[in-house]
């Protein structure tokens, strides 16, 4: 019987230690509902329309949204690599243009007039690159016929009406991941570039001019929009490109990514706009050479699409101050005719992605600790089933979710 007892008693005991004293619910979903699309520092482009819209200046729209600043002008002739291509492991060039010639030569030539190249391609042919260990492979085909070329860490490529090569002005067309773009100005870099995670990978830059082949590239505004709205963005996107000029990325061996991380650059289509391409080039031309300054210095002109009513400041957004951004009302933004999408939005997020923005395992409560007098979140904090807190930047969460801005309220949780 004494035994039985002791025998009983750590079974019930076994049971007690094993069997949860309560459920925890891990919601599967966070719903969150707001206003505005970007992280609201600097320029918000809906309020530059708006502001265009009522007969407001391309220098007054600018000086509302920046503190203390300039409009000088400088010289802007600097040579950019633009990333345009980045962690691929394939990518195929050509051109369609009757007449056009394209160029390989190995390695990063610069601007080498009388380098040699090592092949020649006509209308007829593509350029084919792979990467292999540390090295890119190129091939040629003309139909069914390929040749192989030897491998080599980096390949710069060049076509015909360029200040690089004379002859019929050509457009080169890029594909890589499904999609093609066109680019009619500079020339082409290929690399590989090891990356931590995916080992190395083709990085593809166009070399370009900042401004004019560059500028007339940038896709960062509608061509259709009132002029002085885009004659501040042409000054804006100027500003933040001569910025990231000459700082090099050995990550993308670029500048600048051509991509929103930096700024959206299109090459060839953004001037092929149907109507109206050629009035945002024009608004490039108008503004030559005009960029933001303070204290006679460029500044990184931040610009996004939409606030939820009033602008934010670098130091809120990513914790480092800049003295030209600040707090100014945004009330285009909240003008439904202009912004009928971001005016109120909602998201909802599934679980693993909330989990992964904070770091932790898994999330079964969202708490937002602080605002900015913006509006925008300041600090969210996550709490995950095991009681663990993390707390992050609510731009932070932004980025990290791909909700649309940082003005947000949570509003339910579904478990």
């Amino acid at each position: 019987m004494r035994m039985f007892r002791k025998l009983l008693a750590l079974l019930l005991l076994f049971s007690f230690c094993t069997t949860p004293a309560s459920a925890i619910d891990i919601p599967s979903t966070f719903s969150f509902l707001g206003s505005g699309y970007g992280h609201g520092v600097g320029m918000s482009q809906m309020g530059a329309r708006s502001m265009a819209l009522a007969g407001r200046t391309s220098e007054e729209i600018l000086k509302y949204f920046y503190k203390d600043v300039a409009i000088e002008p400088v010289v802007d002739s600097k040579i950019l690599r633009v990333n345009i291509g980045h962690l691929l492991t394939s990518a195929k060039i050509s051109t369609n243009t009757d007449g056009g010639l394209v160029q390989l030569f190995s390695g990063d030539i610069g601007d080498q007039v009388d380098a040699v190249p090592i092949t020649v391609l006509s209308s007829k042919a593509s350029l084919n690159l792979s990467v292999l260990g540390a090295s890119v492979v190129p091939s040629v085909s003309i139909g069914k016929k390929i040749t192989s070329f030897t491998k080599s860490r980096n390949f710069t490529v060049r076509w015909s009406g360029t200040r690089y090569l004379p002859g019929i002005d050509a457009l080169i067309s890029i594909n890589h991941n499904g999609t093609t773009r066109k680019y009619r100005y500079g020339q082409m870099q290929i690399r590989a570039v090891k990356d931590a995670v995916l080992g190395y990978r083709l990085e593809l830059t166009n070399s370009v001019r900042l401004g004019d082949e560059y500028l007339w590239g940038v896709s960062e505004m509608p061509s259709y929009w009132p002029l002085a709205a885009l004659q501040a963005q042409a000054i804006a996107s100027r500003t933040y490109a001569l910025s990231k000029a000459g700082i090099y990325r050995a990550a993308c061996d670029c500048d600048l990514y051509g991509e929103i991380s930096d700024q959206l650059f299109l090459g060839h289509a953004k001037e092929l706009e149907f109507k109206y391409g050629l009035v945002w080039k024009q608004s490039v031309i108008e503004t030559a050479g005009l960029v933001i300054t303070q204290a006679g210095l460029p500044i990184t002109a931040y610009f996004f699409s939409s606030s939820g009513g009033k602008t934010e400041l670098a130091l809120n957004a990513w914790g480092s101050a800049k003295a030209y951004t600040q707090i100014v009302d945004d009330p285009g933004s909240l003008e439904m005719a202009l912004n009928p999408r971001f005016v109120t939005w909602d998201r909802t997020v599934a679980q693993s992605v909330i989990a992964a923005a904070f770091l932790l395992p898994d999330v079964v409560a969202l708490e937002v600790l602080s605002r900015n007098e913006s509006g925008t979140v300041g600090q969210i904090r996550a709490t995950s089933s095991t009681g663990v807190q993390f707390t992050i930047r609510g731009e932070t969460f932004r980025s990290r979710t791909k909700i649309p801005s940082a003005y947000f309220d949570l509003v339910s949780v579904q478990n």
